[in-house]
């Protein structure tokens, strides 16, 4: 049998995030939105870079051998595997490894060591991966929440990443042509592990940790993920197009686009990202056409193209374009899903992602790495926030068409995992999976049956939804092992835990009713922060726990 070290490790404490019962905008974008780089230039950059690679590619082979073989002369082992299950809850894996569901699990307990570790204060995501990625608390590398304020005009930003237009450009009639590159700054502070490794000479392929977007350069590959934007600029904003007067009327928490019937046909746009060249011109759009089949599906004509609408299904990644200008096409991609024909037409469409193959944004180090997923194993996922979780809040899709989502994401991810632990034969492979996250906020009231949301027809259906999923991370972690051998050291982790969540508090109205927070009339409650009076605020609370003392007299 093969040894195999392994460490499994399970951190309490939840964090709640799910079944808000008001937005709390915590995943809102970078708002300044998406500084673009032509494609042409992506592609020229992307020769040029091919070309001094092969011609230099002996004498960098031979400096990185001799780096790599001194770096591992005293290692113990050569390879490190850290498979990340985002959200894992340490009561949840041991109640079923009790009941025998996890005999992967089990077999790594009995190799290796168990271990429940403290999770960061707080209990969030990001936090905790950036402690993960730098072996620093929270007050060195300074992400601290999903959100913090900006401190020139106190609204929330992202975390992690600050994304604006160059500061300058030239006005040529109706065109603005950009000066500059675009401002694409990391916000956490430390380095990580991996780029230690690499200045050692150890290489590392990194996939989809949180709180790695914009990618860093070091010696190895990396594919961002949390803080990753769509092509509007913000953390996932889908759309919705339904013929339903009523429908039509309520919040969708999205964008909610018109539909014109025309010779028996529904027509409609996408609606993209602003024009960076002419800002006059507001969002880009790429009309559609759908016509309904007589085999209960339909079919949509985008972009030159012809793609069938399955009923109830999700479509494969779907490329599209906006053409700002002369020489200049924002390429992104998106999947539909046809929810309902009759009695009303109802389509819902992923946030545009950007595309990996021809990325408008850096998501990869190097560039080319998005490149080669894209080419080896198809188009996938780059959102930062994958799984339309907002979407099966605002009941625009219900729980399976979340769960075939979802799962999709997952083998794409699978895919990309292996790939890497194949190649990368020496040094560290890291991947973060977050379908266990993701599953356990919209399902974990099936678990509770006095849940208050928990009621409708479906409740049976999905109680085990959580069950299959520890299940099948069973299956992923009983397939990793088959490919790890002596010279291997295998650690799986999570983050933080889960628990119930019954009921919140709005910290902003705790500190105003209790002084704290001063607002000019009102409030409100629909914009607290256009209404706070800042001179005579003591302390504000932005993110999902951070409270602000303003300091300033």
């Amino acid at each position: 049998m093969k040894r195999t070290r392994v460490w499994v490790a399970g951190v309490g404490l939840a964090v709640v995030l799910a079944s808000w019962p008001e937005p709390v905008q915590a995943y809102i974008g970078p708002g300044a939105g998406i500084a673009f780089v032509s494609s042409f230039f992506i592609v020229l950059i992307t020769f040029v870079l091919a070309f001094l690679t092969l011609l230099t590619w002996p004498f960098r082979w031979v400096l990185q051998t001799l780096r790599t073989r001194g770096a591992l002369k005293k290692a113990r082992v050569k390879r490190v595997i850290v498979l990340g299950l985002d959200g894992q809850d340490p009561k949840l894996t041991d109640r079923f490894l009790s009941e025998g569901l996890l005999p992967h699990f089990e077999a790594l307990q009995k190799q290796g060591c168990y271990h429940r570790l403290r999770t960061t204060l707080p209990a969030e995501s990001p936090v905790a991966w950036s402690s993960f990625q730098t072996g620093c608390n929270p007050g060195r590398h300074r992400v601290f929440d999903f959100l913090v304020p900006n401190r020139k005009n106190y609204l929330p930003e992202l975390c992690s990443a600050r994304v604006e237009p160059p500061r300058r450009s030239l006005r040529l009639g109706r065109y603005s042509i950009p000066l500059g590159k675009p401002v694409i700054q990391f916000e956490r502070k430390s380095q990580s592990f991996w780029k230690i490794l690499g200045d050692y000479g150890v290489f590392s392929t990194i996939l989809r940790v949180p709180i790695s977007f914009p990618p860093e350069k070091f010696r190895g590959l990396l594919l961002s993920a949390m803080s990753v934007p769509d092509l509007k600029g913000t953390q996932g904003t889908f759309s919705y197009y339904t013929t339903d007067p009523e429908e039509r009327s309520r919040y969708t928490g999205g964008q909610l686009l018109p539909l014109e019937s025309s010779n028996g046909s529904l027509r409609s746009y996408l609606l993209g990202p602003e024009n960076p060249l002419q800002p006059e011109a507001g969002e880009m759009k790429i009309p559609f056409t759908v016509s309904r089949n007589g085999s209960g599906s339909a079919r949509l004509e985008l972009d030159g193209r012809s793609y069938e609408l399955p009923l109830r299904r999700h479509t494969g990644w779907i490329p599209v374009q906006f053409k700002a200008g002369i020489g200049m096409k924002i390429r992104g991609q998106v999947r539909f899903y046809l929810k309902a024909l009759e009695p009303h037409f109802q389509l819902y469409m992923t946030p545009i992602n950007v595309a990996p193959d021809r990325p408008s944004l850096p998501i990869s180090h190097p560039v080319t790495y998005s490149m080669y997923l894209a080419k080896t194993q198809g188009p996938f996922c780059t959102l930062g926030l994958a799984e339309d979780t907002w979407a099966l809040n605002e009941r625009v899709l219900d729980e399976e068409a979340f769960l075939e989502q979802a799962w999709s994401i997952h083998e794409e991810r699978e895919r990309m995992f292996f790939d890497a632990v194949d190649k990368t034969r020496r040094g560290a492979v890291v991947c973060v999976f977050d379908i266990t996250d993701r599953l356990q906020h919209m399902f974990w009231r099936y678990l509770e049956s006095d849940h208050p949301a928990n009621a409708g027809k479906d409740v049976a259906r999905h109680r085990g939804a959580i069950r299959d999923l520890y299940r099948k991370m069973d299956g992923l972690v009983g397939r990793l092992m088959e490919k790890v051998d002596d010279e291997t050291a295998l650690f799986v982790m999570s983050d933080h835990g889960f628990n119930s969540f019954r009921r919140g508090v709005n910290l902003n109205s705790w500190l105003h009713q209790n002084g704290y927070l001063a607002v000019t009339s009102g409030p409100s409650g629909q914009d607290w922060f256009q209404e706070v009076d800042w001179p005579r605020t003591r302390a504000y609370a932005v993110g999902l726990g951070g409270i602000y003392l303003n300091l300033k007299d």
